[in-house]
């Protein structure tokens, strides 16, 4: 049976842990012991480690065929510097904010396949385009997408699912996005639309830097990734960033130094914890243009996608892990073999791929309504 260790245990990490387990002999890293009796009691091995401690993350995974990383942004890059290096193939969700590809001679020397920003978006959204580029011409590609709590909770009507240090980085990060074969850099939380969806209602949609691969490896004029948060949300964030309550500068307090960010990561991160038993939901639309056989058409792709009670799952770890998961079964399976540092986009691309992943996903209770229409 093959061998599976996943690097992280958070919410995201432990659900991916959860669902390998049904299928392979998996063993799950942290620093922290907090979901290891979870893990445990579903046939997942565990381990404490510092994986942030130079050289424990190749010691870790040296017994291992296949590596997961669902370790926070900042430890992304490093960690997957480390796994490559230790000769490993891999399937990471980390946000890292480092350009990944700078790994891809590394890995190519090493000859590991190596599947990054593999989660819902970046991640499903990358597949889904990619798998179009096979069948058809695409001039446009738009992506909006929302992580929720299912119930609107004054003041912040927000959980954070995964690192909330990475949540920040969403609302500080320039976004870049295609507009006419330019690439056009606007500050995050800008060009607000409102989106209405009936499951959800009424969200709105803002700038913010989600395209990461796609604006190198896809030759597309027209591209953008929006996120969602229910209405208001964007007001009381610019007002804290233009505050410099996000600032990683330092300033003086009395005799001390203190960066803004730490100050206000003590106060809002206990705010937007997701609570135990506290409903999540997901919604993301994709709209793809172009021309398909001589045709100009239209695919829309709808995702909504709630806490799943009876296993105790939340939203974003199924979208977000069983993404992730369906390739490393693919990869597992020997059904993906190209080598190097691979952005979904070209997962995509390879023919039953993109077939594999949505029926993977659907037996998990993770459907993708598409449409299409003519122009």
């Amino acid at each position: 049976m093959n061998k599976i260790v996943v690097l992280g245990t958070g919410l995201v990490g432990s659900a991916i842990a959860i669902d390998l387990a049904k299928q392979y002999d998996t063993t799950a890293i942290d620093i922290n012991t907090d979901s290891f009796e979870r893990l445990n009691k579903a046939g997942v091995s565990t381990r404490q480690a510092d994986l942030s401690v130079p050289g424990e993350i190749s010691d870790q995974v040296s017994e291992y065929d296949l590596v997961i990383g669902a370790l926070p942004g900042f430890m992304g890059f490093n960690a997957l510097r480390d796994v490559i290096t230790a000769g490993k193939n891999m399937v990471d969700i980390s946000f890292m904010p480092e350009d990944f590809l700078a790994h891809n001679d590394l890995a190519l020397k090493h000859g590991v396949t190596v599947v990054v920003d593999c989660g819902v978006a970046p991640g499903m959204g990358n597949l889904i385009l990619g798998n179009h580029t096979r069948q058809m011409k695409v001039e446009s590609f738009r992506c909006y997408v929302g992580g929720l709590p299912l119930v609107r909770e004054w003041p912040y009507e927000y959980r954070a699912v995964f690192s909330p240090i990475d949540v920040i980085e969403e609302y500080t990060r320039p976004a870049r996005y295609m507009e006419n074969g330019h690439l056009v850099t606007r500050e995050a939380l800008s060009d607000i639309e409102l989106k209405n969806f009936p499951t959800v209602g009424t969200l709105e949609a803002w700038n913010s830097d989600g395209l990461r691969s796609l604006l190198t490896t896809m030759d597309i004029p027209n591209m953008i990734e929006k996120t969602m948060r229910y209405p208001g949300t964007t007001e009381y964030i610019k007002v804290l960033r233009e505050t410099g309550f996000f600032s990683y500068d330092e300033i003086s307090l009395g005799d001390k130094k203190i960066r803004p960010i730490d100050f206000t990561s003590k106060l809002l991160f206990p705010k937007w914890k997701l609570q135990e038993g506290e409903g999540d939901l997901t919604v993301m639309k994709i709209i793809i243009q172009g021309k398909e056989n001589s045709e100009k058409v239209e695919y829309a792709y709808d995702l909504y996608d709630e806490y799943d009670l009876e296993t105790d799952t939340i939203s974003m770890a199924r979208t977000t892990g069983y993404t992730c998961t369906a390739v490393a079964d693919l990869i597992l399976r020997g059904k993906l073999d190209k080598k190097g540092v691979l952005p979904p986009e070209y997962v995509g691309q390879q023919e039953g791929n993109f077939d594999h992943v949505v029926d993977y996903l659907r037996e998990r209770g993770v459907y993708y309504q598409v449409e299409r229409n003519k122009l």
